[in-house]
């Protein structure tokens, strides 16, 4: 049963519950990741194989029929049509097929893995360093003999690779970007 009236160049705008109602639950999360990786549609006997597979860290081959039924069961009565009365997808005849409005989810998914620092705390520290450079640089910390624009270049330098490995990393956790779903912080 298919959604009337929303269509893959057709984006619908997602409240902030709604989007942190559909990204809360790791079996939709998985779906999402799933579809994305094939091409934005699935089928939903393949979706529910790879998601029991995920879930129980093994590959397609090793699950087994009944964790494949538990899934396929609670994908079909309660996680797609949740995602289909958000607009994130479509399913007709066992096809699921992602809409813009699933671009939307995307921004949310800023994953922060356990041994790391959120961006934002990183990027306050690493402005916090440059202008702990920039005061020792007024003071006359350093030796006059160091050209000027070196710590202007050291410190644009700094920020250049830092926000090159942040947008690395983001695309790198994106759902769907990955062979596994990136498994964010309960």
């Amino acid at each position: 049963m298919g959604q009337v009236g929303v269509s893959r160049t057709e984006k619908r705008q997602l409240s902030r519950d709604d989007v942190y109602d559909i990204l809360s639950n790791q079996r939709r999360r998985y779906a999402l990741h799933a579809i994305k990786q094939e091409n934005e549609r699935a089928e939903l006997s393949d979706l529910a194989e790879q998601v029991a597979a995920w879930e129980n860290d093994k590959c397609i081959q090793e699950i087994t029929s009944t964790e494949r039924h538990r899934v396929y069961t609670s994908m079909q009565q309660t996680h797609l049509p949740t995602l289909e009365r958000a607009g994130v997808i479509t399913h007709d005849n066992g096809t699921v097929t992602l809409t813009d409005t699933a671009d939307s989810l995307d921004v949310y998914l800023d994953v922060v893995p356990g041994d790391s620092i959120p961006w934002a705390e990183y990027y306050l520290g690493l402005a916090a360093v440059s202008l702990a450079l920039v005061v020792a640089i007024w003071v006359g910390v350093f030796p006059p003999s160091i050209p000027s624009l070196v710590w202007p270049t050291v410190i644009t330098l700094l920020f250049l690779v830092s926000a090159a490995y942040h947008v690395k990393e983001t695309r790198r956790l994106q759902l769907g970007a990955a062979d596994k779903p990136p498994e964010l912080l309960e």
